[in-house]
């Protein structure tokens, strides 16, 4: 079993925790001037190559560390670990992104039910302009989400006043979702590391955007605090019985569903456009098939879809694996209301 120094590879100062320059401290290597909508597309590309740039030099001098794969190590970023090019997506949104008083996020740690959640989401704003052989979730998957922790998100999220969703899972399913996901990556990142391998630095907090039990904490927290901007959903509740949760999410968003709707069965509509066993067998989310709304894709659609199933760990893990996981979980979570409010 590695421990915490031995996975830190400290290409600057030897710290096994990922603390880095504060934001007020970054604002000195990087341009907090938001811009609007309008200017933001005037941006030439020489001057996006120079703030990408920008970034990657900030990068380069932050603590590294060993990662999931041989080619894509971990970087400390602000108690986090989050490989290069996402952590200068995050800058750059940190930088540059203005969220809107109507907007609504949808957050989670990969793997953890997001996909589902995004269908739900669009699915209830919907309802009313598709019908079932329309509907663009039919053809695509849809949506924009974030799994950058609560700390991470652009100051413009919190100030706008906006609301948001989060979703969290049993981190055993999360970790080995998350793990046979990465098998299915087409980028140059080399080789996975072994199941026994990734756990170890997972339990450990060296995972893809930071500690899992940290991120659902930043969620909770920032929930206990403001309670009517921020829906906190756990992914097996919501499995065990997606109506009631459906309708609260409705309710949150501003798209409560009528009583009308309800006699109808709308609701239930909505639940069964949007399961597991639907969106996987959806010929967009067969075979070779990739989004079609980015340049890049590292997966197929269809990697997106595994089992979808509470409990598949234990396929995977040992009870010894298990018990280390729920021990830390218990810890992490003790006395602060979070295991309680299921």
């Amino acid at each position: 079993m590695a421990s915490e120094q031995q996975i830190f590879d400290g290409t600057q100062e030897e710290s096994s925790n990922p603390h880095s320059p504060s934001m007020h401290e970054l604002e000195a290597l990087t341009d907090k001037t938001i811009l609007s909508h309008q200017d933001e597309g005037k941006i030439a590309s020489t001057e996006f190559e120079n703030i990408q740039k920008r970034y990657q030099d900030l990068t380069a001098t932050l603590p590294h560390a060993k990662g999931w794969f041989e080619k894509a190590p971990f970087i400390g970023y602000c108690g986090h670990w989050i490989i290069e090019p996402l952590l200068a997506g995050c800058l750059h949104a940190q930088d540059f992104f203005q969220a809107r008083p109507v907007d609504f996020f949808i957050c989670s740690y990969p793997k953890s039910g997001t996909t589902w959640l995004k269908a739900l989401a669009f699915s209830i704003v919907n309802r009313s302009r598709f019908d079932d052989s329309s509907n663009p979730l039919l053809k695509r998957n849809t949506l924009f989400s974030t799994h950058m922790p609560h700390g991470l998100l652009p100051e413009s999220i919190s100030n706008s006043g906006c609301k948001m969703v989060y979703i969290w899972r049993d981190p055993k399913d999360t970790f080995i979702s998350m793990w046979t996901f990465f098998q299915k990556q087409k980028f140059g990142s080399g080789p996975l590391n072994s199941l026994e391998e990734c756990f170890d630095m997972f339990c450990l907090g060296f995972s893809g955007y930071g500690p899992y039990l940290d991120h659902v904490m930043s969620y909770w927290k920032a929930y206990q605090e403001n309670p009517n901007k921020i829906l906190f959903l756990k992914y097996e509740t919501m499995r065990e019985d997606p109506l009631p949760h459906v309708k609260r999410l409705a309710e949150f968003m501003g798209y409560g569903f009528t009583a009308e709707e309800e006699e109808k069965g709308v609701v239930e509509k909505v639940v069964n456009l949007c399961s597991f066993e639907t969106l996987k067998n959806l010929e967009a989310n067969k075979g070779e098939k990739y989004r079609e709304d980015i340049p890049l894709n590292a997966y197929k659609n269809s990697a997106y879809f595994r089992k979808g199933k509470v409990g598949d760990w234990q396929t995977y893990l040992t009870p010894e694996m298990a018990a280390r996981i729920d021990g830390l979980m218990e810890e992490r979570f003790k006395g602060t209301g979070l295991l309680e409010h299921f």
